[in-house]
C-alpha cells in the first residue's frame, strides 16, 4: 500500500484530493495518510474558505480518520512515513519543496510549472536522480484524450504531414497577488499560457525561434496576454494565443491542427476529427480525467518500480520551461525573434 501525501488545499489541491478519494474508492494500493496547507482555516469545519475540511465532507462524503493535518511541510516529513507526496502548492515553492521531498526518499508529483527558471529545473532533475527517486511534472495535458490522439496520429503519420496548429486558452483575471507576480507565479504565460507551451514542445518538439507579444493588463504582473509564433525548419506554422482578462469570468480553450489529409478540431462543439474528404471520423472513449490518468500513471510507476511515463520526463517538462522563457524574453525585446537554447 502506498501511502501518500498531498501539498496544497486550494483549488488545484481539491482536485488532487478527489482524485486520490476515487483511487481509494475503486481500491488501488494507495493511502492519503496526510495533508499539508500553510493556512490552518483549511483544516478547520468553516465554510467561508475556499477548499476546507468540511467543504471536501460535504461535496465527497470522505472521512478524514486516519489523516494526518499540517501547516509545516517540515513537521510533516519528520513525522510521516511517505512513500510519494503530491505538491499543490504555489510555483514559487515548486522547487524547494520538490527538493526537500525526494531527498526525504519520497517520490514526487509537482503540479506545473515546473519552476520559472532553468536552474531550478535542472537542480530538481539532479536531485531526483541523485536520490533515485520519481520526480514527474503535471502537464495534465499529457494525459488527455484529445491531445494523446494528436499526439498519436503525427507520430504515426496517419494524415501526413502537419500544415499548420493554433491553440489557444482563455480565462478570468486571478486576483491572487503571487500568480500575477512575475517572479512567483510568472503570471499568465507561466500559469495558464504553459499549458500550450507545453503542447507545442510535446506535440511538435523545440522550434528553432519564438516570436511573442505580450501584454501586462495588471498592476505588478507578468505578461496576461500574449501571441506567439514558434519557427520550425520545415515551415510548419504554429500559433499560440493566450489570455487572462475574461471579465466575465469565463475560460475556454482549444485547438485546430491541418494536416494534409485531415484536420482535428477542439472548441465550444467539442472534439471533432474530419478526413480530407470531410467525413466525420472523431474517436470516442477520450473523456476520462487527465488528472486522473496523470495521477495513476504516475502511482504506477511507484508500484511497478519502474522510471515515470516516457510521455512525461522531467527532462521533457523542462524544455517546456526553455520555450515559456524564451517566449517572455520575445515579449520583452517587443516581438522581436528569439531563439530557444
Amino acid at each position: 500500500m502506498i501511502k501518500a501525501a498531498l501539498i496544497g488545499l486550494g483549488a488545484m489541491g481539491k482536485g488532487h484530493f478527489q482524485i486520490y478519494k476515487r483511487l481509494m474508492d475503486e481500491g488501488y494500493p494507495v493511502k492519503l495518510v496526510a495533508v499539508c496547507d500553510i493556512d490552518k482555516v483549511k483544516f478547520e469545519e468553516v465554510a467561508n474558505s475556499d477548499t476546507n475540511l468540511k467543504e471536501f465532507k460535504d461535496s465527497t462524503g470522505f472521512s478524514f480518520d486516519g489523516i494526518n493535518c499540517y501547516t509545516s511541510v517540515d513537521e510533516m516529513l519528520e513525522k510521516e512515513e511517505l512513500d510519494t507526496v503530491s505538491i499543490v502548492a504555489p510555483t514559487y515553492e515548486h522547487y524547494s519543496i520538490t527538493c526537500k521531498c525526494l531527498k526525504k526518499g519520497i517520490h514526487v508529483l509537482c503540479e506545473k510549472p515546473m519552476a520559472t527558471n532553468l536552474e531550478h529545473c535542472r537542480i530538481m532533475i539532479e536531485t531526483a536522480k541523485k536520490t533515485g527517486k520519481n520526480l514527474m511534472i503535471g502537464q495534465c495535458l499529457r494525459f488527455q484524450g484529445s491531445y494523446r490522439y494528436l499526439k498519436d496520429v503525427i507520430v504515426k503519420n496517419t494524415f501526413g504531414r502537419v500544415y499548420s496548429a493554433f491553440f489557444y486558452r482563455g480565462g478570468s483575471p486571478t486576483t491572487t497577488f503571487w500568480f500575477r507576480n512575475r517572479e512567483k507565479g510568472g503570471g499568465a504565460l507561466f500559469d495558464q499560457h504553459i499549458h500550450d507551451i507545453d503542447m507545442v514542445n510535446w506535440l511538435f518538439g523545440l522550434p528553432e525561434k519564438v516570436q511573442s507579444v505580450g501584454v501586462s493588463a495588471m498592476d505588478g504582473s507578468g505578461y496576461d496576454v500574449v501571441s506567439t509564433n514558434y519557427i520550425y525548419p520545415d515551415n510548419i506554422m504554429v500559433n499560440t494565443q493566450n489570455r487572462w482578462i475574461d471579465y466575465d469570468a469565463g475560460f475556454d480553450f482549444g485547438f485546430r491542427v491541418h494536416f494534409e489529409r485531415g484536420s482535428a478540431i477542439c472548441d465550444e462543439n467539442g472534439f471533432r476529427v474530419f478526413d480530407e474528404h470531410g467525413n466525420d471520423i472523431t474517436p470516442t472513449g477520450l473523456d476520462e480525467s487527465p488528472y486522473y490518468v496523470e495521477t495513476k500513471a504516475f502511482l504506477d510507476s511507484v508500484i511497478n518500480k519502474t522510471a515515470v511515463p516516457a510521455e512525461n520526463t522531467p527532462e521533457s517538462t523542462m524544455d517546456t520551461i526553455r520555450l515559456a522563457l524564451a517566449e517572455t524574453q520575445s515579449c520583452d525585446l517587443n516581438g522581436a525573434l528569439v531563439d530557444v537554447e
